[in-house]
């Protein structure tokens, strides 16, 4: 485990999971364990926002990160108060700046995200403004190191899988790892912790396991995160955004390989791949192709 750490997956948490038995291939009886989802709705000054399917980790994480990637709380806000019923499955924010989001909560767009992800309709509002540290880097070397801490982290998602996870990460080191059923919840969480931490995102790298969509580019540049990176591949919208504001765009990240479409700039080529990029078969995430691959 990362000394960098600040915040961990607990794997052996027993809310998160449960075991299930059924049958495999070959008709013998097996027990697994499985992701547990719940409702958690959350309430923002007595308005009711939005129920969102979570694994029911730090809700108050959740709800602050979503408020602020949806514009609906300003990163200059006060929040007074954060009550979280965990019977009743609600989070309450309340801050000091009286809110009104009726207007904007009827004009909520579908979004690519998994888990009833949704954006509303001001989501944009001054995206094309927005303004990316320009003398961040990215070295290939903290790219590489990256990818080997994060596959080596015991988590939900090789305990039970269906479950995506994220990682703010400063040069070559991870320091918050979230994860959760919806990659847009996992986002959340980590931009809700960084308001509550005053963390600034201009010195940070971003890391998700999932696609890397208009959605997540949105979230990224909200956060400040110069830099976005993914083992997983892009849409076209999520690339044409990051190169309208100049983020940095780096996905199929495995082992020796990754693909730069947006923000190539920032990339410094300080490693030699064949000797620094190589991937151990057994940190392979479970059910990847490689994985496949190799057993075969």
């Amino acid at each position: 485990m990362p000394d960098s750490l600040r915040v961990r997956p607990d794997p052996t948490d027993p809310r998160l999971t449960r075991r299930l038995r059924g049958l495999d291939q070959h008709g013998a009886q097996v027990e697994v364990s499985v992701t547990v989802e719940r409702p958690l709705t959350l309430y923002l000054n007595g308005q009711e926002i939005v129920t969102m399917m979570t694994i029911g980790d730090r809700p108050e994480d959740l709800a602050l990160g979503y408020l602020l990637n949806q514009n609906m709380l300003r990163p200059d806000d006060t929040v007074s108060a954060i009550d979280h019923d965990e019977d009743l499955g609600v989070v309450v924010v309340r801050t000091e700046r009286p809110t009104d989001h009726e207007a904007r909560l009827k004009k909520k767009t579908l979004t690519s995200g998994c888990a009833q992800g949704t954006a509303f309709g001001d989501l944009m509002e001054n995206f094309s403004r927005s303004r990316l540290p320009a003398e961040a880097e990215l070295r290939t070397s903290w790219l590489y190191g990256l990818l080997r801490a994060i596959n080596t982290l015991p988590t939900l998602y090789l305990e039970a899988g269906a479950i995506h996870g994220c990682a703010l990460c400063r040069e070559d080191a991870p320091i918050v790892y979230m994860e959760d059923v919806g990659r847009h919840n996992a986002v959340d969480k980590i931009a809700g912790w960084m308001f509550r931490n005053g963390e600034p995102g201009a010195d940070k790298i971003f890391y998700t396991t999932g696609r890397l969509t208009s959605e997540m580019v949105i979230k990224t540049v909200r956060m400040g995160i110069p830099i976005l990176l993914s083992r997983s591949g892009f849409t076209a919208w999520g690339v044409e955004l990051a190169r309208e504001v100049g983020l940095t765009l780096v996905g199929r990240c495995k082992g020796s390989r990754f693909i730069a479409l947006a923000g190539e700039h920032r990339i410094v080529f300080d490693a030699d791949p064949k000797r620094d990029g190589e991937e151990s078969p057994r940190h392979w995430r479970k059910n990847s192709r490689e994985a496949e691959n190799h057993d075969a």
